[in-house]
């Protein structure tokens, strides 16, 4: 049964994820131990018609290896060879999926400014690639397999193979492979999650309001906003997933609209070091105080990534009902808590979030209200005690979320 499922998996990833197209060249990104479902990927890769299809292969042996022995002035420098290959690849218009499966205590230890070295050298070096897919303008794509780091973090008390087992069942529930037709399951799933779209593009609320324990918070919305969820549009034409699993709808905020203090309610994994029991207090957009009671230095770091990583680039609106909150699990992989979760987005916000945004400069684009950062870093804070009202434009108070779930008539 699990061989037939990564068939499905894999299938669903490269037509439903990416939706490669014929002639398409594509880029998988994907941890060593994950080798046996790339080659799957890439079969079904070239089963739909893609050519050119490259692995590039992640170690988090490697990884960490990398950190504790490079000196920093290689840290802060990242490969151009390395930027120009990715750069090339989205220039002619090929496909990126990434398999994300992350070990969340991978960097614990190393000194937070030799992260935050590499990040920021990343993060400004590929800032023409990344806005490729910021933009839409190619299909790419986010799945997760379970490593053995990642499945033992989950399940602590189980072998190492029984964890492994473990988190493949939850994989292929809350991603719907384990259905008889995973790709008819996702269209029918990206039609409910448009039903939420439709109701709040066409109310354009000018703020939301959030209230929860640590919670009070006020988000003002860009004119003219956008709520997006489940597949998107390349301008390639082809309709694709950007994240599998999804549950979300999301918009961009006013870069300089937030104000109030808001309470992480999952562990943050950021690269490798978990921030948890945070919470961030804004003013006029801006991060103006700060608390973390775990991983302090590293959230530290994260906002001093640059100016726009104090502020917010995402607002996103997940029920608490979701499969993945029900499955009562803590995943410490931010594609899977996010989507358990309502959360937010420091750093930058998506250009397609706003009507006539796309491919605007950054002046612009913050003239519009949106906002730019070399990162973008999602953090969870729904939870069954969260309530948000939407402020019409004329002032009136309507329920969006009542004790983490929908107050929206989706009928």
């Amino acid at each position: 049964m699990q061989q037939e499922n990564l068939r499905k998996y894999a299938k669903l990833a490269i037509q439903v994820g990416v939706n490669i197209q014929k002639g398409q060249a594509l880029i998988i990104n994907c941890p060593i131990e994950g080798a046996e479902f790339a080659h799957l990927l890439v079969e079904e890769a070239y089963n739909a018609g893609a050519e050119d299809v490259r692995v590039e292969w992640n170690d988090e042996v490697l990884t960490r290896m990398r950190f504790d022995r490079e000196p920093m002035r290689v840290l802060e420098n990242f490969p151009e060879w390395r930027v120009q290959m990715l750069n090339s690849h989205v220039e002619k218009g090929g496909a990126v999926l990434s398999v994300y499966s992350p070990n969340p205590e991978l960097l614990k230890g190393v000194d937070p400014k030799r992260v935050a070295a590499a990040n920021i050298a990343a993060g400004q070096a590929l800032k023409n690639y990344r806005s490729y897919m910021m933009n839409d303008r190619v299909q790419w794509s986010l799945v997760s397999i379970p490593t053995k780091t990642w499945a033992a973090k989950i399940f602590p008390d189980c072998s190492e193979d029984e964890a492994v087992e473990k988190l493949w069942e939850q994989i292929f529930h809350i991603t719907r492979v384990d259905t008889d037709d995973p790709i008819e399951t996702w269209k029918k799933h990206n039609a409910n999650l448009r039903k939420a779209q439709n109701i709040l593009n066409e109310k354009q609320y000018k703020k939301l309001v959030y209230r929860a324990p640590g919670t009070n918070l006020e988000i003002e919305l860009p004119d003219h906003h956008i709520w997006s969820g489940g597949s998107s549009i390349a301008e390639t034409k082809a309709e694709f997933n950007p994240n599998i699993p999804t549950e979300e709808v999301y918009t961009a905020p006013h870069r300089d609209g937030v104000n109030g203090t808001v309470t992480n309610t999952k562990p943050l994994n950021y690269n490798g070091n978990l921030i948890d029991h945070f919470s961030l207090t804004f003013k006029d957009g801006v991060v103006v105080d700060f608390q973390a009671e775990e991983g302090y230095e590293t959230l530290k770091h994260l906002l001093e990534t640059d100016e726009g990583s104090k502020r917010l680039g995402e607002v996103a609106l997940v029920p608490h009902n979701s499969p993945i909150s029900e499955s009562g699990l803590i995943f410490y992989n931010t594609l899977y808590d996010e989507n358990a979760s309502c959360h937010l987005a420091l750093g930058e916000a998506y250009p397609t979030t706003v009507e006539g945004c796309a491919n605007l400069s950054e002046e612009e684009l913050k003239e519009r209200g949106l906002n730019v950062s070399i990162t973008h870093e999602d953090f969870m804070i729904g939870s069954a005690e969260l309530d948000i009202d939407g402020i019409t434009k004329d002032g009136k108070v309507e329920p969006i979320m009542r004790k983490g779930n929908w107050a929206l008539d989706m009928e």
